[in-house]
């Protein structure tokens, strides 16, 4: 793994980024593509990845061969193929359908703080997946995910809470992904080793 940056992205080979904000220490993996995304601190995806119009939190664990925000055709028209809104690539005297690109730039996935989006994975446009939420290798998710919730298949559905109502409910009111570097490195120790329960009792008094 390559020593991550305060100042923005370790971006790997060949990956194609367009339009994207990156906080600090946050990595994309070596043939991603990504469009239109804000990867908040802390957070990375693997190789391979294609991740467009989306909101990426902070500490998100994305594996390789995720899509997030997969782009759409139309169902309603006479055809489903892109020579009807990618018109300027096939004619000269033919302009792309703006109106088209900004319904799909509109339809913004979110991907919560610390959430995990298992390898192969999708996340359709529009769909919020909460904090501390886990997405199961090869599912596909097609509506919200509440928080700290692990869901799995096709379409994804819930599987098992990760954390119980009460502690989840607790670990976002804690919202320690908003910590400093140096908070995050001396309680370091205690994300190695506490319970959720042991570090939320040891961090909700301070």
């Amino acid at each position: 793994m390559s020593r991550l940056r305060d100042d923005g992205a370790v971006i790997h080979p060949d990956c194609e980024i367009t339009d994207c904000e990156f906080g600090a220490f946050t990595e994309v993996g070596r043939g991603s593509r990504l469009a239109h995304v804000a990867m908040a601190e802390y957070s990375y995806c693997d190789r391979l990845c294609d991740l467009a119009n989306a909101e990426i939190g902070k500490f998100a664990n994305i594996a390789s061969l995720v899509r997030v925000g997969a782009t759409d055709h139309p169902l309603d028209r006479a055809s489903l193929h892109h020579f009807l809104y990618r018109s300027a690539s096939y004619w000269a005297d033919a302009g792309d359908d703006e109106a088209w690109f900004a319904r799909r730039r509109a339809r913004v996935a979110r991907i919560g703080h610390d959430t995990w989006i298992g390898h192969a994975a999708q996340v359709k446009p529009g769909v919020t997946i909460g904090h501390g939420a886990v997405v199961a290798a090869g599912a596909v998710v097609t509506r919200d995910v509440a928080p700290y919730m692990i869901v799995a298949g096709v379409p994804a559905s819930p599987l098992r809470a990760r954390l119980g109502p009460d502690l989840a409910a607790r670990m976002i009111a804690l919202a320690w992904w908003d910590w400093d570097h140096a908070r995050l490195r001396a309680a370091l120790g205690d994300f190695r080793t506490l319970t959720p329960e042991a570090f939320l009792d040891r961090y909700e008094q301070q």
